[in-house]
């Protein structure tokens, strides 16, 4: 079965921060799939802002470069590439230079029908003088759009401010805060998953659920970002990315698909998220540092070797696992384990409900104990649900129990490329759906919950905890689940 592709009415995205290399790697991929597959055409505009000196021929040479690279080569149709280049143009600017504002109102068409959205792919810093030219300039529009990409401040006041900054200018309903995780077809499957089954919401509670398991784990090191040195795995992770799985897991039915419908429901489950503060820090977290690796076969080098000089001895987190508890009726007693970090054993998305043991087994004399149900929806790579379950081994000589999975695998079951996140948060900023977008009071709900455990490893005198380059991260993370007579769910477990 073929998806149905629903065109977009014509637009004009303009992207701040054009020469970047979030641009190149994934917005003018996602952007020419689309084109590919026929939602927009050459009548929407694509106008690049930066610095640097380029030209309209020199942004479309880039666009040109960044297909072909980015792009499977199966979808790289020569007409079809000349046709998407030419939807591009650029505006060298400094957006900090008022005097620098005059070309792109050239390039931008006063024209309602026409979808007006700008793209802020810059620094944080930049997002206030970017807002007040647009207005001054009268480059805002009513139904205007604007996207903001992360991080969105590094605590609750930085967060506060960026936002009061965009809110001089634009309204809640035109501001799109990006969560790419949130785009991802698995994610969105989730919301299916639950509210499109009768199987699962009746045993979606605390009666059913013995815990919920969620890893994001990278095989990649931190490299030489900087960004990443004055964020760590808590900022940069579980602030955005996993406190929104764990919404969608945790939150009660919404009255509609609505987008505030949704995000009212998201809303409350942070807020019912249990503080953790110094007096339980230490038993509800671990944070960790990768180490390096040197053997004849490889070489991995230390978070502390890829630092530069100035930056030596750096506690920044590598690694973090939490036990977390949503504190309302429905999840009432059921943890929520949430590990992340870089250098683990292999890069996977995946969240994990462990439903509990059966109450009584009639098996007595079976080989093999039964083992509790399992669902496991796994968002990266190898997108797909697999449900694990009790079953007979076949043959004659008594009972044997063996556990099998029902397995859901979206490159089996359909045929067709799955879409990447960007493509569809990008057009859906241009239909003006906000669902997969994060409003304003969920960003500060989070960075109220995440502050105080910053706040708590500060006042410590603990280090990170070391963990060696290619493993699970450090032993704290199996004591913190295995203390309460559970385990994680690992690869080797399929």
């Amino acid at each position: 079965m073929s998806s149905r592709i629903i065109p977009v009415e014509p637009f004009d995205y303009v992207v701040f921060g054009a020469t970047g290399d979030l641009t190149k790697r994934k917005l003018i991929p996602a952007l020419y799939y689309r084109f590919f597959d026929g939602q927009f055409d050459e009548q929407s505009r694509i106008i690049g802002v930066s610095r640097s000196p380029w030209d309209d021929a020199k942004m479309q040479e880039v666009a040109r470069e960044s297909v072909n690279a980015y792009v499977d080569e199966s979808y790289r149709d020569a007409k079809t590439i000349d046709r998407f280049v030419s939807c591009f143009s650029y505006v060298p600017n400094d957006v900090m230079d008022q005097e620098g504002w005059a070309e792109l109102s050239d390039k931008l068409r006063d024209d309602t029908n026409v979808t007006r959205a700008f793209y802020l792919a810059v620094a944080p810093n930049l997002f206030e003088p970017i807002c007040n030219y647009l207005s001054k300039k009268n480059y805002w529009r009513p139904d205007a759009r604007v996207v903001l990409e992360k991080p969105l401040g590094h605590d609750l006041e930085s967060s506060v401010e960026i936002n009061d900054a965009v809110a001089r200018v634009f309204t809640e309903d035109q501001v799109y805060r990006i969560d790419h995780y949130l785009g991802k077809e698995t994610v969105q499957n989730l919301l299916a998953l639950r509210f499109a089954n009768t199987m699962f919401e009746p045993i979606w509670n605390s009666a059913h659920i013995d815990h919920v398991q969620i890893t994001v784990a990278e095989s990649v090191g931190a490299g030489t970002r900087g960004y990443y040195d004055e964020s760590g795995a808590l900022r940069d992770m579980i602030q955005n990315h996993i406190l929104q799985l764990l919404c969608l897991v945790a939150m009660e039915p919404p009255a509609s698909d609505d987008a505030n419908a949704l995000r009212d429901e998201k809303l409350k489950v942070l807020r019912s998220l249990k503080p953790i503060t110094n007096s339980d820090v230490a038993r509800n977290s671990v944070r960790g540092q990768y180490r390096g690796v040197k053997s004849e076969s490889t070489a991995v080098a230390s978070y502390q070797d890829e630092l530069p000089a100035d930056k030596k001895g750096s506690l920044t987190e590598t690694f973090v696992a939490l036990k977390a508890e949503v504190e309302n009726w429905r999840w009432a007693g059921v943890p929520f384990y949430i590990r992340t970090g870089k250098r683990l054993a292999t890069r996977v998305s995946e969240i994990v409900i462990q439903f509990r043991e059966v109450p009584h087994s009639i098996f007595d004399h079976a080989e093999g104990a039964p083992k509790s149900n399992k669902l496991v929806i796994r968002l990266q790579p190898d997108e797909g649900v697999k449900l694990f379950m009790m079953i007979k081994d076949p043959g004659p000589g008594g009972m044997r129990l063996r556990e099998v999975n029902l397995n859901l695998s979206f490159a089996d079951t359909f045929s067709e490329r799955t879409p990447e996140a960007y493509e569809r948060l990008l057009l859906d900023v241009v239909r003006g759906n906000q669902t997969l977008f994060m409003r304003r009071d969920e960003l500060e709900a989070a960075w109220k919950w995440v502050d105080p455990i910053r706040d708590a490893w500060n006042a410590s005198s603990e280090a990170p905890q070391p963990y060696t380059a290619g493993t699970w991260g450090p032993t704290g993370s199996i004591a913190l689940i295995e203390r309460d007579g559970r385990t994680w769910h690992e690869e080797g477990d399929y």
